[in-house]
């Protein structure tokens, strides 16, 4: 790992919420995060759309499950707050709407907490989604999230930081598991199938520099998370391609996503 490179404080994870802040224009991010950030842009024309991309998504995806009559969400996953939070979209439609962040940096957390501090019907912990039967049976969940009930199981650009020998399949599995019947489960995750060898080598190399976690899938491997669910139309496709609700610029093809349905 160089010097240069080496993230700010925190777990790899912790990082990559800070680079993924610098990319939509915030400040919560260190000197090495804006770094690792700049050279993926300079390497990569799709590194700077990727966060809106993903972001733009998660919101159509939790209107779509409000059209659906979800009432409450699980961001797991969440990093740092933006604009166009989780619990924004949910209360312009209903105050009632419940909606819990979970996240394994506690910077994330504190900084949700803090932002949420009057607002009724949401909250945020300190959670791992390596861990999710402890994350569904933390306290502070249960106290909002009723399993059931339908539930909103978000996890956008959070498998990338699931190592393959860490079971993502199984980490998806026990989340859709505990989901009653009229869940939804979105997930926008990074996929190399559009990549050349030689921009997956820089890829390799920029990440291990930073000494981030980060795994890139088949867009077949992303497909089978949602075994078990009825994909909602138009199926698992590149991000600004599912349900838009305006314009956008040419679609990446380095993140796909989707939403499933539990029958």
């Amino acid at each position: 790992m160089t010097d240069r490179l080496s993230p700010g404080p925190g777990s790899p994870g912790a990082a990559l919420n800070r680079i993924y802040d610098y990319s939509l224009g915030g400040k919560d991010n260190y000197c090495a995060d804006r770094e690792v950030a700049i050279e993926a842009f300079g390497s990569f024309r799709a590194a700077r759309l990727l966060p809106r991309e993903n972001r733009k998504f998660l919101r159509r995806a939790v209107r779509h499950m409000l059209d659906e009559g979800v009432r409450q969400f699980l961001d797991v996953g969440c990093g740092l707050p933006g604009k166009g939070n989780v619990h924004e979209v949910v209360h312009a439609r209903d105050a009632a709407g419940r909606v819990v962040y979970v996240d394994n940096d506690r910077v994330a957390v504190v900084h949700y907490q803090a932002l949420l501090h009057a607002v009724p019907n949401a909250t945020a912990v300190h959670g791992d989604a390596r861990k999710p039967h402890a994350v569904l049976a933390d306290p502070e969940v249960t106290a909002l999230i009723d399993l059931r009930r339908p539930v909103g199981v978000l996890m956008t650009a959070t498998l990338d930081a699931i190592l393959d020998e860490e079971d993502p399949e199984g980490i998806v599995r026990a989340f859709t598991d505990a989901m009653a019947p009229g869940s939804h489960l979105a997930i926008c995750d990074f996929t190399d199938d559009a990549m050349t060898s030689c921009e997956r080598a820089l890829q390799d190399r920029i990440v291990a520099d930073a000494g981030l976690v980060f795994t890139s899938r088949s867009r077949s491997r992303i497909a089978a998370f949602f075994d078990g669910l009825d994909l909602v139309e138009p199926g698992l496709v590149p991000a600004p391609e599912w349900r838009p609700d305006r314009p956008h610029e040419p679609a990446t093809g380095w993140l796909v996503a989707g939403v499933g349905r539990k029958p």
